[in-house]
């Protein structure tokens, strides 16, 4: 067998960013509060029974979910 090469850590784990996003003023969160009710955001939803888990997760690997996926227990579907 080959030896393994080393591999440089730096490299691999460079993208690793931690940010803070804590330094926001009370004023910012409302003002983007209010920006973002003006916006016409509209939001698709398709709703998968819990027993339906598999469906979903193969429409959503095949790009056939416009929107996002939910898994919904019984009571809820």
């Amino acid at each position: 067998m080959s030896p393994i090469p080393s591999l440089d850590y730096n490299l691999l784990y460079h993208e690793r960013v931690i940010r803070s996003v804590a330094n926001n003023t009370r004023q910012d969160g409302e003002d983007f509060l209010r920006i973002a009710a003006e916006l016409p955001i509209h939001t698709q939803v398709q709703r998968f029974a819990l027993r339906d888990a598999n469906q979903a997760l193969n429409q959503l690997k095949n790009d056939a979910i416009k929107g996002e996926a939910v898994l919904v227990g019984e009571s809820m579907h």
